[in-house]
């Protein structure tokens, strides 16, 4: 038996439960982990509260994509991995057949990735899921090059942090917008060039004194609804808003006056690819090589905290990557 953590009943942080599971042998195209750290993100808050793009069928249902550990067991017709390879897990399958929040876990290995040398556990599930993310958004649709300007809404997150960092990676210029005063300087030393504080200053104004006019060539926002309206404004003449969260509940007009290109970001269409996940691990690595990509871990918990860890996920005072930690 294994501690797994599962929930009865879509709702809020308490409906989770960390419970004595069998998780069993790994089938075709499967292994099994030994899991060291889980890193926490928003899909899985949505999955659990039932305002995913997909929904739990059957309870206790797992949750969870990020985790990084050592495999224990290898199913058959699975190649480049066997027992005792470090890993980590990234968001390749479904919350409704698989979920990483436990002792163990069985996961697709298309879904896992072998860990760099020397990378810990909890610094693997604070880097490559919102790397992922951002490559996948700014370099692999958004098509960002050096000189180009980035708006990045919610900018303390875990993903938009990892975002500023790929963008600098490739010499764009990197805006963030924050609502908190007490973040700016945090976010100026993360890197960011320029920091909005939208409760003070006016986000189309500040984004166009900062372009010289032009306006942010991509805006990479995390919080959709109304906002768009006024993100459309701040957006250069062929630019484009990608859209990947949804913080701002309202329905996301399409602000068709303004005529930025507007699309919704899916991280699935990198992580179930072969060859574009091939292309943004390779990516990864390389700015983890450089030094350009750093863990940012905001706070750690212990699995059987999941609950107090959920309730800070979705406090949004977090600056970095929440991480539950697995003894």
């Amino acid at each position: 038996m294994s501690k797994a953590v599962r929930f009865r009943a879509e709702g809020g942080p308490e409906v989770l439960e960390v419970m004595d599971v069998e998780i069993g042998e790994p089938g075709p195209g499967e292994v099994r982990i030994s899991i060291e750290a889980i890193g926490l993100n928003r899909a899985e808050a949505m999955f659990r509260g039932g305002y995913y793009f997909e929904r739990a069928e059957n309870f206790p249902a797992k949750l969870g994509y990020t985790s990084a550990g050592v495999v224990d067991a290898v199913g058959p017709d699975v190649e480049g991995f066997e027992k005792g390879d470090r890993v980590t897990t990234i968001a390749g399958f479904s919350q409704k057949e698989y979920g990483v929040y436990g002792e163990q876990a069985i996961v697709p290995a298309s879904a896992t990735l072998h860990r760099p040398e020397g990378l810990g556990p909890v610094d693997a599930v604070a880097m490559w899921g919102s790397l992922l993310t951002g490559y996948g958004a700014i370099i692999d649709e958004g098509k960002v090059r050096a000189g180009d300007a980035v708006l990045i809404t919610a900018a303390s997150s875990g993903t938009a942090l990892a975002a500023i960092e790929v963008a600098n990676h490739i010499g764009a210029t990197t805006i963030a917008t924050t609502r908190t005063p007490g973040k700016k300087e945090r976010l100026l030393k993360a890197g960011a060039a320029h920091v909005i504080v939208t409760t003070e200053e006016d986000v189309v104004e500040r984004t166009k004194a900062y372009t010289g006019g032009r306006g942010a060539d991509l805006v990479f926002d995390a919080i959709a609804g109304e906002g768009v309206r006024e993100l459309s404004e701040a957006t250069a003449e062929g630019g484009a808003i990608v859209v990947y969260g949804a913080l701002d509940a309202k329905e996301t007009p399409f602000p068709l006056w303004f005529a930025p290109t507007m699309r919704m970001f899916n991280a699935f269409g990198i992580t179930m690819n072969p060859e574009r996940l091939r292309r943004a691990n390779a990516f990864i690595r390389a700015g983890v090589r450089a030094g350009s990509f750093q863990s940012r871990v905001d706070r750690t918990f212990r699995l059987d905290d999941v609950v107090d860890a959920h309730r800070y996920l979705e406090s949004n005072r977090q600056f970095g990557k929440i991480v539950l930690t697995v003894d």
